[in-house]
């Protein structure tokens, strides 16, 4: 995700959302599964957590790209 995106509109959110969600399954959702597979509990643990941090951190770096476009008179 070090790529800007510019979000004009609904479509656009849900292009990012897809596109955001795919990489995470990608990466996280196959840790989480491997090591459901071979791991032990504290490994499906670590794993499950990361997958939750990576979507906290994609919703957490749009919520901050929408408050850097706030208007000056909206607080």
């Amino acid at each position: 995700m070090d790529d800007t995106i510019q979000i004009g509109s609904r479509g656009d959110f849900g292009l990012w959302a897809i596109e955001v969600a795919k990489q995470i399954v990608g990466e996280q959702g196959f840790e989480l599964a491997q090591a459901a597979r071979d791991g032990t509990e504290d490994d499906v643990r670590a794993a499950g957590n990361a997958l939750g941090q990576a979507i906290t951190n994609a919703l957490l770096e749009v919520f901050d790209g929408l408050l850097d476009e706030a208007p000056a008179d909206a607080t």
